[in-house]
């Protein structure tokens, strides 16, 4: 659930309004502030269309991209550095957008769904594309714990915490990464069944 807000961000050099909160984010937007261009994805969060599942099929192309010079140490470092520098841009953008969890803001799902295809591989193929049914659907539907997670920090007030960006920034990649781990827990009992 998207929860907007009524603040409209200025950009910190000129004092200008950065975007209204009603709109949707331009490239303009996202060659603004690098902080931008990490949480939309490169772009794939710009989609119209389920920026969600554009940002996830970004991540399994760059994950098949750097496959082949990434071992679990790589990945490991990767995931784990994306996670903070996602948690900052997500934070910076919300802000910007001035909504807690802008759809648009897909870095989450890159770092979320990196982790399931790093933990799921070796897989062929198609075990690959229903780790991706699998993680789209705990993403979109978040039932139980990815639901929990997504409304942990919904209900913060930008204007009487001073935190609340921060909060709405850990909380955009939380759910995913809850969203993440109940991927894992199925492939595995999958595997092991």
């Amino acid at each position: 659930m998207r929860n907007p807000v009524t603040l409209i961000p200025l950009d910190t050099v000129s004092g200008a309004p950065l975007t209204p909160p009603s709109s949707r984010p331009t490239a303009k937007f996202m060659f603004a502030h690098p902080a931008h261009l990490l949480a939309l994805g490169f772009g794939s969060g710009l989609s119209r269309i389920a920026p969600g599942t554009s940002g996830s099929l970004w991540a399994w192309m760059a994950f098949a991209a750097l496959q082949p010079w990434m071992g679990d140490t790589g990945w490991a470092l990767l995931i784990g550095l994306g996670t903070l520098v996602g948690w900052w841009a997500s934070t910076v953008t919300a802000r910007h957008l001035g909504v807690l969890d802008p759809s648009n803001v897909v870095i989450d799902e890159v770092i979320a769904f990196w982790l399931v295809l790093w933990l799921v591989t070796p897989t062929s193929l198609v075990g690959q594309v229903m780790a991706f049914g699998l993680f789209r659907f705990f993403d979109a539907v978040k039932p139980g714990p990815v639901g929990w997670a997504d409304a942990l920090f919904h209900h913060v007030d930008p204007q009487t915490d001073r935190r609340a960006w921060p909060k709405a920034g850990f909380g955009i990649m939380l759910d995913d990464l809850v969203a993440a781990g109940c991927t894992v827990l199925v492939v595995a009992l999958w595997r092991f069944i």
